[in-house]
């Protein structure tokens, strides 16, 4: 049975995080459109400090699909210049600067994403607000990470959750790049194809995934079955894989109109 094929009562109403400081889920934007500030708190562009900004990318992402305004904040005074262009390399939406910025703009709910130690870079105390621990990054593949595309080590690092530490080997990126490449092909090879719209239960378990406490690895798991299942109009495969990279930011369109 393929991942997606669930019932749409699975698909959560709202994006829902853990919070570190207590273990508990809670709605990552608790008033319907109300602001909602994510504030990235990363010691420097260490894979494990990439990490935490791709994981409040994604926060951004995933807000801003369900309706959800968002202002995005880079913290900490070490490195931020490099940490912002590393940042842009993989993907990250740009953020603005931040700093005491105290209440801001009267936002609704204020996300931390930080370090697994939950503390932020320099140390001290964070303001109120929702604290996203990102477990941290271990690095064993051959040549300093800005040597790998970028594009490929952002995959290798969606393929597990924020809370879980991750291994990226030689191994990690050669499947993250294998995969990347082939589902390039694919979607180019689909976007000559008829479109159709994506299907409503496929649409619903991509939700139900990304909205359970950022489940990138689901979200993966459900293109994965979408790629295999024989029964879906290739058309409904590409919408399906263009709508689910607003999240992803793979650029899983980057070769369409490529001479093949």
């Amino acid at each position: 049975m393929p991942a997606y094929a669930r019932s749409r009562a699975y698909a959560h109403l709202v994006l829902r995080i853990t919070d570190a400081r207590t273990g508990e889920s809670v709605d990552a934007a608790p008033a319907r459109r109300g602001l909602t500030r994510v504030e990235a708190h990363a010691e420097g562009p260490d894979p494990t400090g990439l990490r935490v900004l791709l994981v409040a990318d994604l926060l951004v992402r995933a807000l801003e699909l369900g309706g959800t305004p968002v202002w995005a904040l880079l913290t900490g005074e070490r490195q931020r210049a490099e940490l912002r262009a590393a940042g842009a390399a993989l993907g990250a939406r740009p953020f603005e600067d931040g700093g005491d910025t105290g209440a801001g703009l009267g936002e609704a709910q204020v996300l931390h994403v930080v370090g697994e130690d939950g503390a932020p870079p320099g140390g001290g105390a964070l303001p109120g607000g929702v604290r996203v621990a990102v477990a941290a990054v271990h690095w064993e593949a051959p040549g300093p990470p800005g040597d790998t595309d970028p594009a490929v080590l952002r995959l290798a690092l969606l393929t597990h959750s924020a809370s879980t530490p991750v291994t990226v080997d030689a191994a990690a990126l050669g499947d993250a790049r294998d995969t990347l490449a082939r589902w390039r092909r694919a979607v180019a090879g689909w976007a000559h194809r008829p479109s159709r719209p994506v299907p409503d239960s496929v649409r619903a378990e991509l939700r139900s995934a990304w909205e359970d406490d950022l489940d990138t690895a689901g979200v993966l798991r459900v293109l994965r079955a979408v790629e295999q299942d024989p029964d879906l109009p290739e058309g409904a495969r590409f919408e399906t894989y263009a709508y689910a990279d607003r999240l992803l930011g793979l650029d899983l369109t980057h070769d369409v109109g490529s001479p093949a």
